[in-house]
């Protein structure tokens, strides 16, 4: 087994197949698991847009001698609260439960995810319930917006085997009628320990943990993952036509990358910009103006790279000045923040860091989300004072030289400006 880099009190090993397993001891009376395999929606085969999240489904109608009642009834038995869930870029498994519990809960999804029954019969069902989910995206003009942003930003690939970032988890209804029985089964093949992240965080010590996973995961096909590539198109402007009292805008532009030492000062300048009832956004937009009933912008972070998205919920009336108020607040965030706006911001990243992994939890997803983007471990009082050691000058001088380039924007209900912005 290869160590990683991970801070003293958590252990990081890679298995032998590629499983990489990060254990971190935390004396109580629970533990928490969690496993994310780097198969997501952007991983759906051309053409069958929705094949990830079906199988995420379809895993739990059996495994391994055991019917869907029967898999059921053994994770209830344990008290297990389960979780996950089917992003662009990867596919997680979670669970909680008592200490004394770990070695069952680890051997049920072991079963799950290398010995699930499959059956042909549950398909249609499940495809229906995605046809569902899709008509409900399509009834919430928050989500249209939302989907039609994405596709704007990142244009599914015409060729080449993957589906891309264009579309939601729950997939496209032509995609949905391509799905078979067959080709599902094929998708969920690929599934393997290469590329895929194990944390657990529990009272046990970090050797029994290691050895649990190589007992149940140690001989794991390496599976067939890669990473799908991302191309985004900046500056793009599209109009959704449709008779509302109410007018919805969304931006997006470029933000900062994981892997740039700008990373941390960019997540402080986006609290000022869209941190709480304090931030700029919010005092500008609602409280002095009272332009919108909803307005916020938060990070996304896609095949490594970092985005900017904004949302403004308004009226016809006054969308066009909100849409100048949000243009102008990103072009005065750019000029720099003041000191009580960079403490306030500091003093939020620090709350979430040490609140954030107080529970158990929270803490085993930190331990996930870190391997995935930047290939270690930070215990909680390192990143607390990575956080701490940014300065006022440090955040100033980095939106300075920050070029986000020029937003997209999408508006719904508005009449069409035919401008951009």
């Amino acid at each position: 087994m290869a160590p990683l880099t991970a801070p003293p009190s958590t252990v990081v090993q890679t298995l032998p197949n590629g499983l990489t397993v990060a254990c971190e001891q935390r004396r109580g009376p629970g533990f928490a698991f969690d496993l994310r395999v780097p198969l997501g929606s952007a991983h759906d085969p051309h053409g069958q847009q929705g094949t990830a999240s079906m199988v995420e489904e379809w895993l739990s109608k059996g495994a391994a001698g055991r019917d869907a009642h029967a898999f059921q009834d053994a994770l209830d038995d344990l008290g297990l609260r389960r979780g996950g869930g089917v992003g662009a870029e990867g596919s997680r498994f979670t669970a909680s439960g008592l200490t004394a519990d770990l070695n069952t809960a680890m051997q049920l999804h072991a079963d799950l995810l290398r010995r699930p029954h499959l059956p042909p019969d549950e398909v249609e069902v499940l495809l229906d319930l995605a046809r569902q989910d899709l008509e409900g995206l399509h009834d919430s003009p928050a989500d249209r917006l939302s989907l039609e942003a994405r596709r704007l930003a990142f244009p599914p690939p015409e060729h080449g085997p993957y589906a891309g970032y264009a579309h939601p988890a729950s997939g496209t209804l032509p995609g949905l009628e391509a799905i078979t029985p067959e080709s599902a089964r094929a998708w969920w093949s690929r599934f393997g320990a290469r590329g895929s992240i194990m944390s657990v965080v529990s009272d046990h010590e970090p050797q029994q943990v290691l050895e649990l996973a190589q007992r149940h995961f140690g001989d794991w096909q390496p599976g067939e993952a890669e990473p799908v590539p991302l191309t985004f198109r900046a500056g793009q402007v599209t109009h959704i036509a449709e008779q509302s009292a109410q007018a919805h805008l969304s931006l997006y532009w470029r933000g900062v990358d994981p892997d740039s030492p700008d990373w941390l000062a960019w997540h402080l300048a986006l609290g000022v910009l869209a941190g709480g009832s304090a931030s700029r956004l919010f005092q500008s937009v609602r409280e002095e103006r009272g332009l919108a009933y909803s307005v916020g912008a938060g990070a996304q972070i896609l095949a490594g790279q970092g985005f900017v998205s904004a949302y403004a919920g308004s009226t016809p009336e006054r969308a066009a000045e909100t849409l100048e108020v949000l243009l102008s607040e990103l072009e005065r965030l750019r000029r720099g923040v003041e000191e009580d706006e960079f403490v306030r911001a500091r003093e939020g990243l620090v709350a979430g860091a040490v609140f954030g992994a107080e529970s158990i939890r929270g803490r085993v997803a930190a331990l996930t989300r870190d391997l995935t983007l930047f290939g270690r471990v930070r215990s909680v009082p390192e990143l607390r004072a990575q956080i701490e050691r940014i300065t006022l000058e440090s955040v100033n001088r980095f939106l300075d030289g920050w070029e986000p380039g020029e937003p997209n924007l999408v508006t719904l209900g508005l009449e069409q400006s035919g401008g951009r912005p």
